[in-house]
């Protein structure tokens, strides 16, 4: 086991805070803008829709602007702008401005990613896979403690106590920032080629497939968080409690296995096989999920909490394909566009995900978990295919990854990730 330098553990402790902060928020934030504030749910969810799309927007303008002037600067720009709008939240009392403020606040989340991705490539040193293996784990854990103090404030239901929850969050902002400004280098930007260009990224067939094939396996993660828990209340007789138990088995096992999997997973080619791997486990996970509602109420439970352990290791498996591929295809002096449309293509995925999942999924029953997991194990073969053609496109005599995509030979690319937490 590898142990952090200094920058990396200045990362490592900065992202576990802000996604402790993240978790104390989420979990409880709509039930604050629609029982606190009193927003109908309707325009609530018409409001996050529209600053989620308009979010997309921030993603490769950020990343652009990391690479020109450097990634700690950006990224240290959205947690301040992070910082504020989450703590403007308490005193919104208007659809407009509630509307208003979640779109900055994921303007500044997508350019976040764009740039916190960045720096994370230029502080991965000589092993980036194990550091961003670690990375994740604790991401994974502080969103675990977040969402267990949230569930403490919601218990209690008052203003103060959601207003406690949302200034919590944007103080972990804050001090993430902090962290970063005093423990991580400025890393200045990198030189270019002449041939670079704002819009490069979209030129890369190669990465812009696998950003494609990742914002649709991406579905699987709101097959856990949103498909399952309605199935299983609507659709089985497990007792309530098995929600509860599915998430914290999910956060477990994510949690445990992120390092000890992702680390093993460097190169291109072996997150290509990550990838493949993943789409199988979740071949078989989806039909477990299904069968739920086919088994006594007494069985249901354990039925359910195999398939999420089947799951979960096929999460660890896709993150870690996230990784490989994700950054180790970026050259070196435009990774911050690079994870810019990695985040795009996510995020737009988790967009659709809802209305994929409840009307193509949940209407079909039992063959529509069947062919979810289908879809997935198609996506997942895909991945070798993408990962061979990407190094086709790259020199042969340097590292799998390196040279300016479509032209070899000119700029290496550094092994480094990203991925969605």
């Amino acid at each position: 086991m590898i142990t952090p330098n200094g920058p990396q553990r200045a990362l490592i402790i900065s992202s576990f805070i802000s996604r402790v902060g993240n978790g104390l928020f989420n979990t409880a934030s709509v039930l604050y803008f629609t029982l606190v504030v009193h927003l109908p749910a309707a325009e609530v969810g018409v409001g996050l829709t529209i600053a989620g799309l308009t979010g997309l927007l921030a993603g490769i303008p950020a990343g652009n602007l990391a690479d020109r002037y450097g990634p700690r600067t950006v990224w240290l720009t959205t947690l301040a702008l992070q910082a504020a709008t989450m703590a403007a939240f308490v005193f919104i009392h208007s659809w407009g401005t509630f509307t208003l403020l979640a779109t900055l606040d994921r303007l500044a989340a997508t350019a976040s990613g764009a740039a916190g991705g960045a720096l994370i490539a230029r502080a991965g040193g000589e092993r980036p896979a194990a550091f961003r293996a670690k990375l994740r784990t604790f991401v994974n854990l502080g969103v675990v403690l977040g969402t267990l103090g949230a569930a403490f404030a919601v218990s209690i239901g008052t203003r103060p106590a959601y207003t406690a929850l949302i200034l919590a969050n944007a103080a972990s902002f804050a001090c993430a920032g902090l962290i970063a400004l005093i423990g991580v280098p400025n890393y200045p930007p990198l030189p270019k080629p002449e041939e670079h260009h704002g819009w490069a990224v979209l030129t890369d067939r190669p990465f812009v497939s696998f950003v494609a094939l990742y914002g649709a396996m991406g579905l699987q993660y709101q097959a856990v968080s949103l498909l399952l828990p309605i199935w299983l209340s609507a659709h089985t007789d497990a007792p309530r409690w098995t929600v509860a138990a599915v998430y914290a088995v999910n956060s477990g096992v994510c949690v445990l296995l992120q390092s000890r999997i992702g680390s093993r997973v460097e190169t291109p080619r072996q997150g290509g096989r990550a990838f493949r791997l993943a789409g199988l486990l979740f071949l078989v996970s989806c039909p477990l999920m299904a069968l739920t509602a086919d088994v006594p109420a007494w069985i249901a439970p354990g039925l359910a909490i195999l398939a999420i352990c089947v799951h979960s290791l096929g999460e660890v498996w896709e993150s870690s394909a996230g990784f490989a591929l994700g950054f180790g295809l970026a050259p070196d002096h435009a990774q911050g566009q690079y994870q810019g449309l990695f985040g795009i293509g996510f995020d737009a995925g988790q967009a659709l995900a809802p209305v994929i999942l409840t009307v193509a999924v949940l209407e079909l029953g039992h063959a529509g978990w069947l062919l979810l997991g289908a879809f997935f194990a198609a996506l997942g073969a895909a991945g070798p295919l993408v990962a061979a053609w990407a190094e086709r496109t790259r020199p042969t005599s340097q590292d799998p990854a390196s040279a300016t995509p479509g032209r070899p030979g000119e700029t290496p690319l550094l092994d480094a990730d990203q991925g969605p937490s």
